[in-house]
């Protein structure tokens, strides 16, 4: 495919205006929404080949949660497109101040391989309805996912509007080469700086949705086997793979070994005592992140789980008594591997967590709002759940994205319609009355007159 021409058709089919009109973006969000319910079973297929999901995995947290996103952007996008009228100050009396939400014009989404299919999806309904044309870049890890995202797309949409480049790192260095007018990116901080730098080129502004070491906190008052039950859900969900899994356990000393065994527990009753036999268990992405993953506990205390099969599967594995030293706490795990640090008191966990750069999520099971209150206004983080893991990022009235390392913008709902939209104010004036002060020359008694304005 030839990316310079594909972009220079994007940019001739952005100028005859069409996407801008909001009629042209309802229908093209319900064609997409019509080819996704259409291509269910093949999207189950290709994440199931790409990930091992299972068919209720891959919609509880891939289609249907781009189907939900389509229900809210078609409810509220008239209501969000609307110009809206705001009070103009006596200064410029008379006068009409407006605000025009306008698109950015020609974006460029690149997604990972984790959710492949929702985090392609998402991002594209929202630049869909904030009136862009789009060039989307699926991850080359997850090839059949990428292949029937292709395939919807080309069924929606003309290239000129929507276009899929697939392909591996020749192609994104192409794609970033190109001029876009946004870029929307998500997937490790490496890459993320590259993106950045890459976009400062043409000053293109960016989102990146990044990803760190998100921590999970227990403390003594939580209850217990509810936390267990919501924190092995959200870890091991798609085997880890996940940027806001919980990637480490801080638990109070007190309950620490109440919580282990609850954990365990909990491992068998949602997976099975076997769970590399469980159908429903995917598997990691390819054999370098397999050989990663078992490099990093090779030599830690297991404290349940650990083995492996030929498939590219880790069960779910709880690591106790980990030093702060570990090659596990040096990088974001990004697998089926939870370490546990035991706490005395919260100082412990401000100074354990500041260790590391600002997470993309935080959790924290506790019934004690002094805790709550002290944790919110000490910790910086990008969103998170009390007495919950991952549930934070379902809600398409609360906007996700992370912040410093862990990234920079949001989006979801509204947050995604402000991302792919630039706000344009203007001042209509009026012939009837010009205020004369401003006008030179200036005099004194104009200057106080001046201060009693615009103090």
């Amino acid at each position: 495919m030839d990316i310079s021409s594909l972009c220079a058709k994007q940019r001739e089919f952005n100028a005859n205006g069409q996407p801008y009109r909001i009629e042209f973006r309802i229908a093209a969000l319900r064609n997409l929404q019509r080819s996704i319910h259409d291509h269910e079973n093949e999207i189950n297929a290709a994440l199931k080949n790409d990930l091992g999901k299972s068919v209720f995995e891959s919609y509880m947290t891939e289609t249907g949660m781009v189907l939900a996103e389509l229900t809210y952007m078609l409810k509220h996008i008239r209501s969000y497109a609307k110009i809206k009228r705001r009070s103009a100050p006596l200064t410029q009396f008379p006068a009409k101040n407006f605000i025009i939400p306008e698109p950015y014009g020609m974006v460029l989404i690149m997604s990972p391989w984790n959710y492949p299919f929702m985090l392609t999806m998402t991002p594209l309904i929202d630049a869909i309805a904030a009136g862009n044309s789009a060039v989307l870049k699926p991850s080359a890890y997850s090839p059949a996912t990428s292949a029937i995202i292709h395939e919807i797309i080309a069924e929606c949409f003309p290239p000129d509007y929507i276009a899929v480049v697939e392909g591996g790192r020749e192609e994104n260095t192409e794609l970033l080469n190109e001029h876009f007018d946004y870029i929307f990116f998500t997937g490790s901080q490496s890459v993320g700086k590259l993106v950045l730098r890459k976009a400062a080129k043409f000053i293109t502004p960016v989102t990146l949705e990044l990803g760190g070491k998100s921590p999970c906190i227990v403390d003594a008052s939580a209850d217990i086997k509810l936390a267990a039950r919501r924190i092995v859900f959200g870890k091991y969900l798609n085997l880890g793979q996940t940027c806001v899994a919980p990637d480490y356990l801080l638990v109070d000393n007190k309950i620490k070994e109440e919580l282990l065994h609850c954990l365990k527990s909990e491992i068998i009753r949602q997976f099975g005592e076997h769970p590399l036999d469980n159908p429903d268990y995917g598997h990691i992405v390819n054999q370098k992140h397999f050989e990663r993953l078992c490099k990093l506990y090779h030599n830690e205390k297991i404290y349940w789980g650990g083995a492996t099969d030929q498939n590219l599967r880790i069960e779910p594995t709880i690591i106790s008594d980990v030093a702060l030293k570990s090659p596990l706490m040096k990088q974001e795990i990004f697998g089926p591997l939870l370490p546990v640090i035991g706490y005395d008191s919260l100082d412990d966990v401000f100074e354990i967590i500041n260790l590391h750069p600002t997470p993309l999520a935080l959790y924290l099971f506790t019934t004690n709002d002094k805790t709550k209150k002290l944790i919110f206004s000490s910790i910086r983080f990008g969103g998170g759940c009390v007495n919950d893991t991952i549930m934070h990022l379902t809600s398409p009235k609360l906007g996700f994205g992370g912040i410093g390392l862990s990234g920079m913008g949001a989006y979801h709902g509204k947050a995604g319609f402000d991302t792919f939209t630039h706000y344009k104010s203007v001042v209509d004036k009026g012939k009837a009355f010009d205020l004369p002060i401003r006008y030179q020359p200036y005099k004194e008694q104009n200057c106080r007159l001046l201060h009693r304005f615009l103090k």
